[in-house]
């Protein structure tokens, strides 16, 4: 492939949300991820509804993993032109087959709830797009399996690996022709995972690039041994039902759910916190959770010991998932301890809104932060300890205890993202730090320069850099 290539930086760049990466390529141009902005309601709003490229110069997207902040604005970019195929694993097109769904579903509820509540001369809340947007977009899906080299256009190839963060997940190796025996090999990390997390294996190893573009959501600290969090989270279970109090547990639907489903179903059944009922007030998670048991190939060794055994670690009998609006309403009049796990995972939408203003001002009750909390959202205002907070238009003053239980983060820390540049055979001569606050892209550029990286930028949005 001849002429300039280059990489634009449209979301994400720090930043947490919003992962859009473009890979120019003369004319044409290849995007990595095309996600949801989240935060503030108007800003978030405008930057997913204005893609600041030509929807129609993109001939492909190469997508790390199903989470909305990387595919949920994918209908968006069909509906402005895209006709490329969207290329991700096999677990991955089914995720976003139910999370697609389900977020054009919640817009258009959304939009409805904020349309009856809107005052005098303010224009109508539009979805950002429908169920018809969704269903064009699925039909480009293009589904590999994991380290099976494709090709992504002439000169063009990729490999998916399994990057451990979410069932599906991905980097991505590149390899762009530029003619006289003479290539560019391009890895985009995605959203990288932990070792030794339940349910998933382990993330693999890349081998050689001249480019990576990294995350670094948590690219300043280190994250607590999971065997902690076990403990933490059979605690705090413990004493909100001693004080006859809920546990909510604001949870991302494809992920962080499931582990909680797992670790609580353990812990119930080893008699290690009180045998207590388990909601998942969620459809979301109850269809990913069937998107789970249909790809044991993503299993680790334990989880197949279970399944092995005969054992359902996504599906025990304490367990119950919450399909209809009204049985949801019904846990708020729930007298007695449980545990309420409901999406979104940050607190901006979704049924944990509605649970959170049920319980928030009570101190018998718990919310329980497990997953990283955007800038601006409700998520990161309770975990930052504020004393009120609006839910849903309405003030509430904050009396619950709130706890954040990071251990479970299924993203890699800075130990975590240092071995997976370190490990390389070849490494690479330029880093891109992206999906990270500043403070956190900065201080992993500092770590990988004493390592021994040369060129380790961290992009500003919009930012473009040429590759050589």
């Amino acid at each position: 492939m001849n002429g300039e290539i280059d990489i634009s930086f449209w979301g994400a760049a720090r930043d947490v949300t919003g992962s859009r990466h473009l890979l120019g390529l003369g004319a044409e141009s290849i995007l990595f991820d095309c996600g949801l902005v989240q935060g503030k309601r108007a800003e978030a709003d405008r930057a997913n509804r204005e893609l600041p490229f030509k929807a129609s110069a993109v001939k492909a997207v190469l997508l790390s993993h199903a989470h909305m902040d990387h595919g949920g604005n994918l209908p968006s970019l069909v509906a402005r032109g895209f006709r490329g195929k969207i290329h991700c694993t096999r677990a991955t097109a089914d995720l976003l087959a139910v999370m697609l769904r389900d977020s054009a579903h919640i817009q258009a509820r959304d939009a409805e709830w904020l349309n009856r509540r809107r005052r005098r001369g303010e224009a109508p809340v539009e979805p950002l797009y429908d169920l018809a947007d969704v269903e064009r977009t699925l039909g480009l899906i293009e589904p590999h399996p994991y380290r099976k080299s494709f090709s992504v256009r002439p000169g063009v190839t990729a490999t998916f690996r399994d990057a451990g963060h979410i069932l599906g997940s991905a980097f991505v190796e590149t390899v762009i022709e530029r003619g006289g025996g003479q290539r560019l090999r391009l890895t985009f990390s995605g959203d990288l995972g932990r070792r030794f997390l339940p349910i998933l294996k382990d993330p693999e190893q890349p081998e050689a690039a001249d480019v990576l573009i990294l995350e670094s959501t948590y690219g300043d600290r280190f994250h607590a041994d999971i065997r902690g969090a076990e403990e933490q989270l059979g605690a705090i279970v413990g004493r909100t039902a001693a004080r006859g109090g809920k546990v909510i547990i604001p949870a991302f639907s494809v992920g962080r759910s499931q582990e909680l489903i797992y670790e609580l179903h353990r812990l119930i059944t080893a008699g290690e916190i009180p045998d207590l009922p388990v909601y998942i007030d969620s459809p979301l998670t109850a269809k990913a959770s069937q998107v789970f048991a249909a790809h044991e190939e993503c299993f680790d060794a334990e989880t197949w010991a279970i399944l092995s055994a005969g054992g359902d670690p996504f599906g025990f009998e304490r367990m119950r998932y919450v399909e209809s609006v009204e049985e949801s309403k019904r846990l708020n009049s729930h007298r007695g301890p449980c545990v309420i796990i409901s999406a979104s995972g940050m607190c901006e939408a979704g049924r944990v809104l509605h649970h959170l203003a049920n319980s928030v001002e009570d101190p018998r009750n718990t919310v329980l932060i497990v997953g990283f909390q955007a800038g601006n959202t409700l998520g990161r205002r309770l975990e930052e300890g504020a004393k009120r907070v609006r839910i849903l238009g309405e003030e509430y003053k904050v009396a619950a205890e709130v706890v954040a239980l990071h251990a479970y983060s299924a993203h890699a820390d800075r130990l975590d993202l240092l071995r997976f540049y370190e490990n390389m055979r070849e490494r690479p001569g330029r880093i891109f730090l992206v999906h990270g606050e500043e403070r956190q892209s900065e201080a992993l550029a500092a770590a990988l320069r004493e390592k021994g990286a040369a060129a380790v930028e961290v992009p500003a949005l919009g930012d473009r850099f040429r590759l050589e």
